[in-house]
Order: C-alpha cells, then sequence, then structure tokens
C-alpha cells in the first residue's frame, strides 16, 4: 500500500484501497535472495527444478506473519515462532557461575512441536530470512533461532532482517538487504537475562524460607516497589490543613461571571476558616465594585514532538485512562497489521523506542499532508528535535506508518481501544510538524473595598497544530470564556461562593507517573515500563485503586526488608547503572561477564550471610478469626495468598475448607458481601454470596465503616471534585455521594 492508496481510502474510494492491496499481494521483492538453482532472465518454456522450494521468513507473531505474507509473491512462507522458543528452564538456576556465567538454553515447554516443524520448513527452504523485533529481546530470538535450525537444516542460507514498519515498502527494504546476527546486541539480552536470573533464584528461596512460600523478588521490580512504598509512606504521613477559597459573582450589563479574592488589604488573603471568610464576606458586601486593571498577555504554545514509548503510556494512561499494558497491547496490534477492508496494512511505527528521531520520508509525507489540509499551518521547514541525552535511539520515534490513513478514514476498521491510541499517535505525530500555536490571556482585578477579585479567560488567537487535535485536545485548548471588561468600569457584586478545602498530599504513583519516574531516574528501558507494573501487580505486591497504585502489606513487607538487608539491590542509582552498563555491552565497549562478576561476588556472600541471621517471619501476616469452619467446626484463619487475603480452615491439611473474606453485609438479603471476578478480562467487583437467589453487586470496594447516616456499609469512591472518599451504598441516602450512579445490578453475574 502507498501513501496515494491510503489518501483514496480517506476520500471514501475503497475501490482504490483493494486495488493497491491486491498488487501489494501479486508483487514479489526486488533484490531477495535466489532460490537455489534460479537465475536471472531465464529463457520462456524452461524448467524451474526449485519450483517448490521457497524463501522462509520467521516473525514472533501471527498478527505479523500474516500481514507480511500479503505484501510477498507466492516465492515466500512465512511463520512465526510465537516468541521465545529456546530460554532458561524454570525449575533452576541453569547458570554456570564458575564457567563464566554461562546460561543453560533448553526448548520452552510445550515449543518442541512448533520448532521442529520450523526446522522442517528451513530444511524444505531455499533461504531463511529470521525478522523478529529489532530489538535486544528480539535480536535473542533469532540468535536462538539461527542456531536451532542450523543444527537441522544444514547449509542453508539463514539471515536477519529487520523493519521499523510493517509496510510493502519496508518489507521491500529488508529482504533485499538481509544482514548478520548482531552478537553484541545478543550478548547484552543474555546479560539482562543473566543478572535477573541470578538475582531473583537467590533472593526468591530467602523470601520462601524467612516469610512466605511462592514469593519472588525482581532486580528493577523490587526498585520500582520501593518507590511506590516510599511514596506511600509519605501519603500517610501527610496532615490535610483546612483552608478556603472565595468566588463571587459579578454582573455587568446582562453578563454574569465569576471572580475569585485573590488580594485582601494589599496581601494574599489567609482563609484559614470559615470565619475568615465571614469576615472579609461582611466587609466587602455593599462595597462599590470597579474594574481596577486589565491585562494581556500572549504565549507561544509549541507543538510536543512524536511519541516515545514512555509518553505514548504517559498520555495514554492521562487521556485515556489506559493502563501501561493496555496500551502496549493495542500498539503490538497496531504495528502488527490490521485489516482495512480487503488489504491489511501495519498502521504504526515499531512502539519500543525513546527517540523522537523520524524519517526524513515520514516528515515529507506528513508536510505534503499538511500542505494540502492546513497549508497556513505548514512550517518553511520541517521540525527538528532533539534526542534525549539518554536515548539509545535505535529506533524512530512511533508514528503512523501512512499520514494519509487519518483516524477518521479508519473508524469502521478499528475497534472503539484501536481507534483511540491510534488517534493521538497520529495527531502527536502530524502536530509535530505544524506551526505553534498563539493563544491570549486576559485578566482583569475588580476592587471591592478592600479586597480584590479576579477574573482570566484565555483565547486561542493563531490555531496553528491544535488544528490537527481531536483527540489531544484539552479544554485550556479551547480557550474558556472571558467577559468584556474596561478599565474603570463599574460592576454589581451579585452573590458569594466559599469553598472549603483541604490541602491535598502527595499523590500515589499512577501508571503514567511511575513510567515517567522510571525513565527520568534510568530504570528499565521502552521495552520494560509496562512489564515492571504487571509484574508488581500479579505478586499482589501492589494492587490498584482508582486508577493509582498501592502497596499491599506484603508489599511493605518484602519492600522493608530488601531495603534493610539488600540497599544496594533496591537503590535506584544502583539500578541505573547496570542499565548503563548493559548498554556499553551493546556498544562493545565491556565484556558481560566481567560486569555480572563484579556484582555477583559480593551479591552471593551477602545473600547467604543474611540467610544464617534474618529471623523468620513465616505466619506473621496469618490472623485469627471468629469464624468457624462448615465443614469441620474449626475457626477460620486469615491468610495471605498469591491474589490476597482469603479464609483459610485452621485444620488444614486434615480440612482444606477456604472462602472469600467478607467485605460487608448485604444490604437486600443479610449475605456476605465477597470480592468475585468477571470471566474474561478478570474485572474485579462484589457480589452477594447468595447469588443467584441474591444479584446484588457493586463495581465499588466496600470498606469496613457504616454510614453515620443509615447504617448501610460505605465504598470506596473517586470522583475530580473529592478525589477519593468513602460514600454510602445506599442510593436514597445523602452521604458524600458522588454524581455516578450505579452499574445495573447483573452486569457481572456472567461471570459469577
Amino acid at each position: 500500500m502507498t501513501a496515494e492508496t491510503g489518501k483514496k481510502g480517506v476520500n471514501g474510494k475503497n475501490e482504490g484501497k483493494k486495488a493497491a492491496a491486491k498488487k501489494d499481494a501479486k508483487d514479489t521483492v526486488e533484490g531477495a535472495p535466489l532460490k537455489r538453482g534460479e537465475k536471472k532472465g531465464k529463457k520462456k518454456g524452461e524448467t524451474d527444478k526449485s519450483k517448490d522450494r521457497k524463501i522462509l521468513i520467521i516473525v514472533e507473531s501471527p498478527a505479523k506473519a500474516k500481514t507480511i505474507e500479503k505484501y510477498l509473491g507466492s516465492a515466500y512462507t512465512v511463520k512465526a515462532s510465537m516468541g521465545h522458543l529456546i530460554d532458561l528452564p524454570k525449575s533452576r538456576m541453569a547458570i554456570d557461575v564458575a564457567n563464566d556465567f554461562e546460561p543453560e538454553y533448553i526448548t520452552v515447554r510445550g515449543r518442541a512441536k512448533l520448532l521442529k516443524e520450523l526446522q522442517g520448513d528451513a530444511k524444505k527452504a531455499d533461504a531463511v530470512l529470521l525478522a523478529s523485533d529489532n530489538d535486544r529481546e528480539g535480536e535473542a530470538i533469532a540468535w536462538h533461532l539461527r542456531n536451532a535450525l542450523s543444527a537441522k537444516a544444514g547449509e542453508v542460507s539463514i539471515q536477519r532482517i529487520s523493519f521499523n514498519e510493517i509496510t510493502p515498502v519496508a518489507i521491500k527494504d529488508a529482504v533485499a538487504k538481509p544482514g548478520a546476527i548482531d552478537e553484541a546486541k545478543v550478548n547484552a539480552q543474555k546479560a539482562r537475562r543473566v543478572l535477573d536470573r541470578l538475582v531473583g533464584y537467590n533472593l526468591s528461596p530467602l523470601l520462601w524460607k524467612k516469610v512466605k512460600n511462592g514469593l519472588s523478588a525482581g532486580r528493577v521490580q523490587s526498585v520500582a516497589l520501593r518507590m511506590i512504598c516510599e511514596r506511600e509512606q509519605e501519603v500517610d504521613a501527610f496532615i490535610p490543613e483546612e483552608y478556603w477559597t472565595l468566588d463571587a459573582d459579578f454582573k455587568v450589563g446582562r453578563s454574569l461571571f465569576t471572580a475569585q479574592l485573590v488580594s485582601w488589604e494589599g496581601n494574599k488573603p489567609e482563609l484559614k476558616n470559615e470565619e475568615a471568610v465571614n469576615r472579609i464576606k461582611d466587609k466587602v458586601a455593599g462595597a462599590e465594585c470597579i474594574v481596577a486593571d486589565i491585562r494581556e498577555v500572549e504565549k507561544t504554545v509549541k507543538p510536543k514532538p512524536p511519541f516515545t514509548t514512555s509518553q505514548l503510556q504517559q498520555t495514554a494512561a492521562n487521556r485515556l485512562g489506559f493502563t501501561s499494558k493496555k496500551t502496549m497491547q493495542i500498539a503490538q496490534q497496531l504495528y502488527e497489521g490490521v485489516n482495512i477492508g480487503s488489504s491489511r496494512a501495519g498502521l504504526i511505527t515499531y512502539m519500543r523506542t525513546d527517540s523522537v528521531r523520524t524519517s526524513q520520508v515520514a516528515l515529507e509525507e506528513a508536510r505534503h499532508w499538511i500542505a494540502g489540509q492546513f497549508p497556513q499551518e505548514l512550517p518553511e521547514k520541517a521540525v527538528e528535535y532533539a534526542v534525549g541525552k539518554k536515548a539509545q535511539d535505535a529506533h524512530e520515534a512511533i508514528r503512523p506508518t501512512y499520514v494519509a490513513y487519518t483516524p477518521d478514514s479508519l473508524k469502521e476498521f478499528l475497534s472503539k481501544d484501536q481507534l483511540k491510541l491510534y488517534g493521538i499517535i497520529w495527531e502527536r505525530f502530524v502536530s509535530s510538524q505544524m506551526k505553534p500555536a498563539k493563544t491570549r490571556t486576559v485578566s482583569a482585578d475588580i476592587q471591592a473595598g478592600e479586597g480584590v477579585f479576579r477574573v482570566a479567560g484565555t483565547k486561542i488567537i493563531e490555531k496553528g497544530f491544535y488544528r490537527a487535535m481531536k483527540y489531544l485536545a484539552s479544554r485550556e485548548e479551547k480557550g474558556n470564556p472571558y467577559p468584556e471588561l474596561r478599565v474603570g468600569d463599574r460592576v454589581n457584586m451579585e452573590s458569594f461562593h466559599p469553598e472549603q478545602h483541604f490541602t491535598q498530599g502527595p499523590p500515589r504513583y499512577t501508571d503514567a507517573s511511575i513510567v515517567k519516574t522510571l525513565e527520568e531516574k534510568g530504570i528499565g528501558r521502552p521495552s520494560t515500563y509496562a512489564p515492571i507494573i504487571s509484574v508488581l501487580l500479579d505478586r499482589y505486591y501492589v494492587t490498584r485503586s482508582n486508577k493509582q497504585l498501592v502497596p499491599t502489606v506484603l508489599g511493605k513487607m518484602i519492600c522493608a526488608m530488601l531495603v534493610e538487608y539488600f540497599p544496594h539491590v533496591v537503590d535506584a542509582a544502583f539500578t541505573a547503572s547496570m542499565e548503563t552498563k548493559l548498554d556499553e555491552v551493546e556498544e562493545r565497549h565491556i565484556r558481560w561477564p566481567d560486569m555480572i562478576r563484579e556484582f555477583y561476588d559480593p551479591f552471593k556472600d551477602q545473600v547467604e550471610e543474611i540467610g544464617k541471621t534474618l529471623e523468620s517471619f513465616k505466619g506473621s501476616l496469618d490472623e485469627q478469626t471468629d469464624m468457624i469452619c462448615e465443614k469441620c467446626g474449626k475457626p477460620m484463619v486469615k491468610k495471605l495468598g498469591r491474589y490476597g487475603f482469603f479464609l483459610a480452615c485452621s485444620g488444614f491439611p486434615e480440612c482444606r475448607t477456604t472462602r472469600s473474606i467478607p467485605l460487608a453485609a448485604c444490604p437486600r438479603c443479610g449475605g456476605d458481601i465477597v470480592a468475585r471476578k468477571t470471566k474474561g478480562r478478570g474485572k474485579e467487583f462484589y457480589g452477594c454470596t447468595n447469588y443467584p437467589a441474591c444479584d446484588f453487586i457493586t463495581h465499588f470496594k466496600p470498606v469496613s465503616l457504616s454510614c453515620p447516616l443509615c447504617g448501610q456499609f460505605l465504598v470506596e469512591r473517586y470522583d475530580k471534585k473529592r478525589g477519593s472518599h468513602n460514600a454510602c451504598i445506599n442510593p436514597d441516602c445523602a452521604y458524600l455521594h458522588a454524581d455516578e450512579e450505579e452499574a445495573p445490578a447483573g452486569d457481572a453475574h456472567g461471570g459469577a
């Protein structure tokens, strides 16, 4: 598919897309390796003895294979390895510490059949092209595949190809120029894998022995856990202070507007309580109100550069409410290819990158599109953005593969979430090559006795790159109204609006803010941000509440232990320095066994010493309850499992009765409200144990408090005005209700 084809699609001419798709499917790639026995310029009627032999391309996923296969001719077969086929075993450390930390690789359990099939395909092929992702993990996958295929396929040519986007042009260029596997990149992946294995397989048994069976510790995840736990300590230690604001409604002619008190008796007003507010109200009520000053400020707002991985995750979290994991899953789908009518296209470039660099071809395409749609917003030359000092710059920024494929033109082909993510990627890239916007902010001060009230408004005076915004547009970017006032105007004070507030403590980390902090501190890389968060959630070290990351009791205990006994392992600066050393391995500046040895010898000695002296915390999280086992009559114990706390019979192992912990009494039937999960996505909700006789459910977590007004239980709620707060579950009770309505009963019963 070409950019011209995409443009036809924008205009609704699907015939152009279909024709291009048929052409793409028929086109063979120029410059590809010749099949054995094949000569250029065969004479008419000449037979090809190797006509059944093909060039085998191996990618990581079936979706990517499906897209690439549509771009290539019948001389190519595209298969998927489904990720790693060869890796370290899970049952043992498998690192030869005495022999330069040489890893012991095996075929991944359940993948032997697929590997055998690929070996058979390689044996029949003329040549094999390994097309796994162009990063450390992808290079390692290609390296393992080459070794495994060479062992069975004889002298068949096995080469490496890579590309930044899945388009006909990019695939054609890649296949035309196969190369060798980057051994340095493989070594960097091997070093990371060995380092993480050494940390995990030494610390985890210590946690099993001293805390609880089944626990695990990771090198990078433990640093992120420490950051989350330390932020939680700040949240707990914060003491909110009361303060008030005072707004007033003013009228001039037919125009009514609201202004806020910003000065009292020449100083910033100190409104610590309601009494202070009332004193000011009494003094300014009835005072003459005159517009004393008007100021105008013009501001130039520059567009932001195209997305890096971390910026995409942060923006998707803040604007779309996506978790980092969800963002990367959808980005992977857009990268690997989506059906567009009868054709298939990879819609974005590779989604794991730390660079804002963009290819010259893409810049020219963007400028061509802008010139056609918003010619007045096209700069004289392409806008260039500086690549960060810490960036590896291995890949371009995340951008659409075809600018002509606007979000609106793809509505019928993408899911709702795919369209949202593609929309912000497209807008961020296109707007990055447009002129800046200009805003004018006008603020007016209204003198009322000894008080000054201020009203301000902002208008967009030159739209610039905002013209391309829809999914990324914010309320501020759209401007806000401003009353027409002049200095000396007399205005009438209509009413007061005093409001109580409390100072806000440090916010808990969210997916967006933890990714931002990890990037700023140099911890992890674009490919690891989402997995770091997922692992902490999966291990129940952290839970998600109102999109915030909250450490569990278990997470706090593990963190405290690691900080006390292994401070360097969970030190952000140390972890960042290890990331730098991995980069140096890839750049061939140091040998990977040397960097591992420098870390491992003192670490191993420390693990052995602490294992002898550390007291056991086993059972410290168990809690006796007054509930009785319905099967044997023995007391139930509150225990911590993989997915949180639960009740277990104290008669274990003779009695294995377990049940969920009751969180509240059902307001309908008096049964127990417990946590449950839907099928499929496993989204948590809270329902009655007497289901299906009682179908009461709520999507808000009950808390162990009763409503002071009606006595029913309270639930955790969140809204922008109040933040996190408790509200009554009773819809007829007025106790701190947010505006949202409860989900209809029965919504989640299919997964109960």
